[in-house]
């Protein structure tokens, strides 16, 4: 975080008198306005009782839950509720008094004593919001220009806002030779429309995650990470020393790059592979098996395991998604739920969900890890609490819910996050919040304000115009 020393006096505009003798000198540096305010914004802290959970994090792990999982099905419980509300599932109590979740997540409701659950995320849609413009915003903190009648996107383009994690990557990268920012193991999707929202957009492909796009429960190949036998340690770093004095000879290039940062990318490559970093963390094959099946043996949990695996290895952001097209099949992978609400979630998607968060946390917390890594398990949406009703566009059997923007719940742990808690609350029906409605952007705020990064800092885009990394407010009660 940048830092300007000096005499702590302050003008009228919150300028130390310091930083105003230094902006006074700044169109000699060729600094504009523009880039005053990005500097300020960058420097500042949060005052008052914004300063609560401010740098706690070093490393975020999110659980992005495409498809969109209904949260009266799984966190947030309506007994008493009428039957095509409430649903098949009975409520059962947590290890914390007050707290209960659907019967669908016994592992998890050992563990809640750890997590807050955020019964209270909201948001109107503008337009007819599908997954991909719901996903947009989660991972981007802005709404899309543009949506399809279907409430679909185009595919990504460079002029995108980028995922938050592309922004970490580029404010807060590693203190070690280690992956900045991975997504795994499938990308986001809707249909056709594959990775919107999760690329680094106007901050260039050089900030895009490393996409590990393999099944983690299946045998993983670790060739990006991996020496060709032809090729010695000492080989690849003359390669890089060469590559090193090409740059060099050739300003031009150079400067036609620079907004790629590439030279830093490739440098960043070679230690990579050579430190065997990364590919150390990426071999599960090191997990004692007792691990590997607490976790679950199925492409979600050891998709978490694998994001634990990252982040102590020092990546700063994790983002593991729900393995499967965000629209899919309830009956094989989806969370989609149109029809046949309750027998894919009883059977097959909360059992996974279940173990993989539940053993997260466990471990987490038995590493000391989750005192500095923030946790989220949230999806772009909930799903209607009555049901049989088309809310989207969908047709829905009378045994389906359709999508819910309009209240659902995310978890949130670590990082200093109140243990055992609950933050907002639904009305009877789950329906709308009934107290503290959080909009998806306050909790992209809240990450940003977790890791000491000011969520209004100023980046530029394609066109260098000023954009905020969000425009919302952490939240700064969920700390304890």
């Amino acid at each position: 975080m940048l830092s300007i020393p000096g005499f702590t006096g302050r003008t009228c505009d919150g300028f130390s008198r310091r930083e105003f003798l230094r902006i006074g000198g700044a169109g000699v540096l060729g600094l504009s306005l523009g880039d005053i305010f990005r500097l300020q914004a960058a420097s500042s802290e949060p005052e008052g009782n914004l300063k609560t959970g401010w740098g706690n994090a070093k490393s975020v792990i999110m659980l992005f839950l495409q498809g969109g999982p209904s949260h009266i099905d799984i966190w947030d419980p309506k007994p008493d509720a009428p039957s095509n509300i409430r649903g098949e599932f009975k409520p059962i109590k947590s290890n914390v008094s007050g707290i209960w979740l659907s019967e669908t997540m016994p592992l998890l409701a050992k563990q809640m004593d750890k997590a807050t659950l955020i019964r209270s995320l909201s948001y109107t849609p503008a337009g007819l919001f599908n997954h991909t413009a719901a996903i947009y915003q989660m991972m981007t903190g802005y709404t899309p220009d543009r949506v399809s009648p279907s409430g679909q996107l185009e595919p990504p383009s460079p002029s995108d806002f980028p995922h938050a994690g592309s922004q970490i990557a580029r404010l807060k990268p590693p203190a070690v030779s280690m992956l900045p920012f991975v997504m795994l193991p499938r990308p986001l999707q809707e249909s056709n429309v594959i990775g919107k929202g999760g690329t680094a957009g106007f901050l260039g492909p050089a900030y895009d995650p490393y996409y590990f796009y393999q099944d983690p429960n299946a045998e993983i190949k670790l060739d990006d990470f991996t020496l060709r036998k032809d090729v010695s340690k000492e080989r690849l770093t003359r390669r890089a020393k060469l590559l090193d004095q090409v740059n060099g000879a050739m300003p031009d290039i150079e400067k036609a790059v620079n907004s790629y940062a590439l030279d830093k990318y490739y440098e960043k490559a070679f230690d990579l592979i050579l430190s065997g970093r990364a590919r150390d963390a990426f071999d599960l094959s090191k997990e004692p098996e007792k691990v590997r099946d607490r976790y679950g043996r199925h492409t979600f949990g050891q998709g978490c395991l694998l994001a634990r695996r990252l982040i102590e290895a020092g990546t700063r952001f994790v983002q593991m998604n729900w393995p499967s097209v965000a629209n899919g099949d309830p009956n094989t992978t989806a969370w989609d739920t149109h029809a046949a609400n309750f027998g894919p979630l009883r059977n097959l998607h909360c059992p996974k969900l279940d173990s993989g968060v539940s053993a997260l946390l466990e471990d987490l917390d038995q590493r000391g890890l989750l005192k500095d890594t923030l946790v989220i398990a949230v999806g772009e949406f909930g799903r209607s609490p009555r049901l049989g009703v088309s809310t989207s566009g969908n047709s829905n059997s009378p045994d389906g819910r359709d999508h819910w923007p309009y209240c659902y719940t995310g978890l949130v742990a670590g990082a200093g996050i109140r243990r055992g808690a609950l933050y907002g609350k639904s009305d009877a029906t789950a329906s709308s919040p009934a107290e503290n409605p959080v909009h998806p952007i306050q909790l992209l705020a809240t990450v940003y304000h977790a890791l000491g990064i000011n969520p209004h800092t100023i980046v530029h885009n394609h066109l260098n115009q000023p954009r905020e990394l969000v425009q919302a407010e952490p939240i700064p009660a969920l700390f304890g």
